[in-house]
């Protein structure tokens, strides 16, 4: 009896998907849970899970756009097939795993992730001869970029060649396809940009120009979304900013004495995130109509914070989300940021993770922004934009000190929240930053 295998829910307010790679082929024997095909959606990509063990029908190309409840793909009965995926396999005996091999890499370029690709044609690398540390043996982006690095630490700048480079282990990879995945990256230069190829903002390659000095090329399905959502954003909500400085002496000081101790206890490096995730959650209790929202004639109050952690990636940005960061320990904080962010720009945070935010912060400050205004994610009501942290003289009990200071900025739907809420909300944050004993105990 054959099973279909349907585009799933992909989050809230997303419909459509793009079907990026096959990870079988037509006719290939599949396993109950392995993944059979990666989706890009505006927020995410996704990998599907085959839903029964049994041989492969493809449904679907590569590139075409599926809507959510589409079938994909069929799944026939097949006596090929196991009935176990390859980890359940794997770990059903000491001695099957320690036999068990992942599956061997990707015999075309297709087949690699898109930012994978993107690096792999950008520093003409050979994919074989890197080594792989994915779920199942799979290429991922930091794998390419931390060889490279390495290639250039030893000054060779060279494009790898199967003869010069050190195979892979055999834990990670059966070894290198560099005719097949060079004629892939030959074949992929020739080819005109697509409908969701990279922007040039959103790509290292260089720019063709016309004879009138002009480049055109289509807004990727990431960036076209984040576009709609801002205008929506702009053209729903009463959109305010307030601004306020904060003194992080305090904090950097802090950090100084124990980051160290810090990592050691609790394996993760202590950064201004956790500080001022602590310093929002205290803040919306006091005033939460900021962690509220309008739906319809109602104003919807929620009593946990769900923090969106806005992140940069070469797609565009993405806003992962901490779930109940209220009850979150700093180490935990700073956990979990990490690996949202790792995730994120490898295109595997599930959908889960980058939906149902109620208060975002942003951090301009990263990229050298001193000041800027920034735009809420709806239907939130609020959003507490980080700035560059710059030393300046500032006047202390009568007295002119150096201090580190950063401008903080809180945008607000005006509809829902007041002036006076939203400048109590920021002075609160800024007294808690200011003095981190009133964080520990929450005064």
């Amino acid at each position: 009896m054959a099973v279909q295998v349907e585009v799933p829910s992909l989050g809230e307010s997303v419909t459509q998907a793009i079907l990026v790679t096959w990870h079988k082929k037509d006719g290939d024997a599949v396993a109950v849970d392995e993944p059979i095909a990666e989706l890009e959606t505006d927020k995410a990509n996704v990998d599907i899970p085959a839903r029964a063990a049994g041989i492969l029908k493809r449904l679907k190309e590569e590139g075409d756009t599926v809507n959510v409840g589409e079938a994909i793909a069929r799944i026939e009965d097949g006596a090929a097939a196991s009935t176990k995926s390859p980890v359940a396999a794997a770990i059903t005996s000491a001695a099957d795993a320690a036999d068990a091999r992942p599956a061997a890499p990707p015999a075309t370029l297709e087949d690699y992730s898109p930012a994978v690709r993107r690096l792999i044609e950008e520093h003409r690398v050979d994919p074989g001869a890197v080594p792989a540390t994915g779920p199942g043996g799979r290429l991922t982006k930091e794998d390419v970029e931390k060889f490279v690095a390495e290639r250039g630490r030893n000054g060779d700048r060279r494009p790898a060649s199967p003869a010069a480079a050190t195979p892979a282990s055999p834990s990670t990879s059966s070894g290198p396809r560099p005719p097949q995945v060079a004629a892939d990256v030959e074949r992929r230069k020739d080819q005109k940009v697509n409908a969701e190829a990279p922007t040039p903002q959103e790509s290292s390659g260089p720019m063709q120009f016309d004879a009138a000095g002009i480049h055109r090329a289509p807004m990727s399905k990431i960036r076209r979304r984040i576009a709609e959502t801002l205008v929506r954003a702009q053209q729903t909500a009463a959109i305010l900013t307030t601004f306020n400085e904060v003194d992080l002496t305090e904090i950097i000081n802090l950090r100084a004495k124990f980051k160290d101790r810090f990592q050691e206890v609790h394996g993760v490096g202590l950064g201004f995130m956790s500080f001022f995730a602590r310093a929002v959650v205290l803040s919306l209790r006091e005033w939460p109509r900021l962690n509220a929202f309008i739906d319809g004639n109602d104003m919807v109050y929620h009593n946990y914070v769900n923090l969106g952690i806005a992140v940069s990636t070469d797609r565009g940005l993405a806003v992962p989300v901490l779930r109940n960061v209220e009850k979150m320990s700093f180490a935990r904080i700073e956990a979990e940021i990490k690996r949202m962010a790792m995730a994120v720009r490898e295109g595997k945070l599930s959908l889960e993770e980058l939906s149902g935010g109620t208060f975002t912060i942003t951090n301009g400050g990263v990229f050298g922004s001193l000041l800027s205004t920034p735009i809420l994610t709806p239907p939130q009501s609020g959003i507490l934009g980080m700035h560059t942290i710059q030393k300046r003289p500032m006047v202390v009990n009568d007295r002119i000190e150096i201090r580190s200071m950063m401008y903080l900025a809180l945008s607000y739907d005006h509809r829902i929240v007041d002036g006076r809420e939203a400048i109590g909300f920021l002075v609160r944050v800024k007294q808690l930053l200011e003095d981190p004993a009133r964080l520990m105990l929450e005064i």
